[in-house]
């Protein structure tokens, strides 16, 4: 019996504990640095967070696009929304402005990506080698 794993809804999984982090966290933890602890503001979280994002983002779009699709559009929307999420970690001012857009290009991305797996479901031209 073989189990499969949907890597796309890992990765909108992620995506959206990343955007529940980044937006609502600051608003209900801003008392964590009275007692040592600094979530908010951790540059090492913010990069593990984005890290684990893209993993699990570029193994779940590059097997659809190997294996299904062959179109680079959801690898592109998502490559685009990690660099976001990188500025936003740069440029604290715009943040807010480079989240909602990051967040949901990946988002967009594995739907789109998962939408057309299940569309093509193998469906290959002859010049494909799998």
């Amino acid at each position: 019996m073989s189990i499969k794993f949907n890597w796309d809804a890992l990765g909108i999984t992620a995506s959206a504990v990343c955007a529940i982090h980044c937006a609502i966290l600051p608003l209900f933890l801003s008392s964590l640095p009275l007692f040592g602890v600094n979530i908010i503001e951790n540059l090492g979280f913010e990069y593990s967070m984005i890290g684990l994002a893209f993993v699990v983002g570029v193994y779940a779009l590059y097997h659809g696009f190997k294996k299904h699709h062959h179109s680079w559009l959801p690898l592109l929307l998502f490559g685009f929304g990690i660099l976001l999420l990188i500025a936003k970690v740069s440029f604290h001012q715009w943040r807010l402005l480079l989240l909602i857009p990051s967040v949901l290009l990946i988002v967009i991305a594995h739907v789109l990506n998962y939408r057309m797996c299940r569309k093509h479901n193998h469906a290959h031209a002859d010049d494909c080698n799998h």
